[in-house]
């Protein structure tokens, strides 16, 4: 099965990279390493309650192909929204990755 056909936006992959800052210690800094085909649905209720539950605020679901490189704290950028990526979950037949994220909204205007 292929969910290629449901993919509908183009998401930005965003990770946090530590570098040496030369004196010992580390500087951290969101660097994009690759664009992905997604799909951004919100959850259902049950997964909205287990999550709040749990601590979290899981309010996105973000479908990807099985072979995109999203991890766990991974931001996903685009058309004006960021999504923090909570965890990523594949069924026991690997058609396509979900992503459990959580929409960051900007402040202000």
């Amino acid at each position: 099965m292929d969910i290629t056909h449901l993919l509908n936006r183009t998401l930005q992959v965003w990770r946090i990279v530590a570098t040496d800052d030369g004196a010992g210690g580390q500087d951290t800094t969101l660097v994009r390493q690759a664009d992905a085909a997604a799909k951004v649905d919100q959850p259902s209720a049950a997964e909205r309650t287990l999550a709040a539950q749990a601590g979290s605020e899981h309010t996105h679901n973000v479908y990807l192909q099985p072979t995109a490189d999203v991890r766990r704290g991974d931001e996903l950028r685009g058309d004006g929204q960021t999504f923090r990526v909570l965890s990523v979950v594949q069924p026991s037949a690997p058609i396509y990755s979900k992503a459990e994220c959580q929409l960051i909204q900007k402040e202000g205007t």
